[in-house]
């Protein structure tokens, strides 16, 4: 298991990303069903390109490629015009990972965590998509670089500027450069304070998607008693009686807080899904990431 400081060794951090690549090849991120914009690919895009796909037909202009024009038309009609097909891109990815102290809060919530930023990789990559990555505390937002993605020290490194330099503030997603109709992944637990806000991810004509690790330690701790209790981001601690009003009452605050993100997700037209730690993880994504379409099969 993954220890609490979320990266792992190298060899532990190598079988985990092979595994995501897998497992990416079974399911991926939703791209299928859109509209892009971006450089040659593999997906469907809005403008015109060499696909097989046909589209329309324009006049034919001087300069303009002879193996395009239909014959047959030509043949019908005796002027020249030009099969258009519809282009073929490789969508912008933009994908943004929350290294909040939360995110490690134990050891199965920081794999799945790191399980779901290298599948989301993964999947961009194996779409020949356009990644951009960023790391996000706070009010700090660090790029990752696409060869660092996959190195263990490159990746702990800027976790480590990204935390030295947080705020004590909400996750300043308006500052991520996202790029115009980008697909937006928002890895978080979404463990902290305000009204939900989605905004920034589907803003500009971008697809949002947001993903949610968490452990059933969160949902179900062990207080009992008199406890200390210890916030992980602040490291402020106080003591605290808990009975089991309490927790029935922490309880049913933690599930509403998820709803209204779920409500306001679903409203915004993101796609919402919160990913248990500890089940497999096929098996995790198809709770609520399969059937919201946060991921599609392969």
């Amino acid at each position: 298991m993954i220890a609490p400081n979320m990266i792992p060794p190298p060899e532990e951090l190598s079988a985990l990303q092979a595994r995501m690549q897998a497992a990416a090849r079974a399911v991926r991120l939703p791209l299928r069903n859109r509209a892009w914009r971006g450089l040659h690919g593999s997906f469907t895009g809005t403008g015109t390109g060499s696909s097989i796909d046909f589209q329309d037909h324009r006049p034919y202009f001087p300069g303009d490629d002879p193996r395009h024009i239909d014959w047959q038309a030509y043949a019908r009609s005796g002027h020249y015009s030009m099969k258009l097909y519809r282009e073929e891109v490789s969508p912008g990815v933009d994908l943004a990972l929350d290294v909040s102290e939360s995110m490690a809060l134990d050891s199965s919530k920081a794999e799945r965590t790191l399980e779901l930023f290298y599948f989301a990789a993964a999947s961009a990559m194996q779409a020949r998509s356009l990644l951009r990555c960023y790391l996000v505390a706070g009010g700090s937002i660090v790029p990752l670089a696409a060869e660092a993605i996959f190195s263990g020290p490159r990746l702990a490194e800027a976790r480590e500027e990204a935390l030295k330099v947080a705020a004590a503030t909400l996750p300043a997603l308006d500052r991520i450069p996202w790029r115009t109709g980008s697909l937006r992944l928002w890895i978080s637990d979404l463990l902290y304070p305000g009204e939900p806000s989605t905004g920034a991810l589907t803003g500009g004509r971008g697809r949002g998607v947001i993903l949610v690790p968490w452990s059933r330690a969160e949902l179900e701790p062990a207080w009992e008693g008199n406890v200390e209790l210890i916030d992980c981001e602040s490291d402020q601690r106080r003591r605290q009686r808990v009975d089991g009003g309490l927790l029935a009452r922490y309880r049913d605050a933690y599930m509403r807080h998820f709803d209204l993100w779920r409500d306001h997700a679903r409203r915004s037209g993101a796609a919402f899904a919160r990913v248990p730690a500890g089940p497999a993880f096929l098996e995790a994504l198809s709770e609520e990431a399969l059937p919201n379409g946060a991921v599609e099969p392969a």
